[in-house]
């Protein structure tokens, strides 16, 4: 299912969990789209989604991300990504190469 451009001043935020985006955008109307690659998506006026962002990179106070993710499963998840990431990186992640 594909779902409609975005209207204009707005952006399309999807998250592959429930409640992911309402975390950010508690208001949001979110949209369940079976089907497609990100389960929840929603249309957020651009300046949220900007100032969101802002306050999320201003608010870092932790020297390493990973390590900061509480939760397992989104732990384990990033870690996938890293170590895939890290097969494109030559020399190698900690490589005295």
């Amino acid at each position: 299912m594909r779902t409609a451009a975005c209207p204009d001043g707005q952006l399309l935020v999807r998250a592959r969990r429930a409640g992911d985006i309402e975390k950010l955008w508690a208001t949001a109307e979110v949209i369940m789209t079976k089907g497609c690659d990100y389960l929840y998506r929603a249309f957020i006026p651009e300046q949220e989604v900007a100032d969101a962002i802002a306050l999320s990179v201003v608010g870092i106070d932790y020297p390493n991300f990973k390590e900061s993710v509480t939760d397992h499963a989104l732990h384990h998840a990033y870690y996938r990504v890293w170590r895939a990431l890290s097969e494109v990186q030559h020399p190698a992640p900690y490589s005295l190469e």
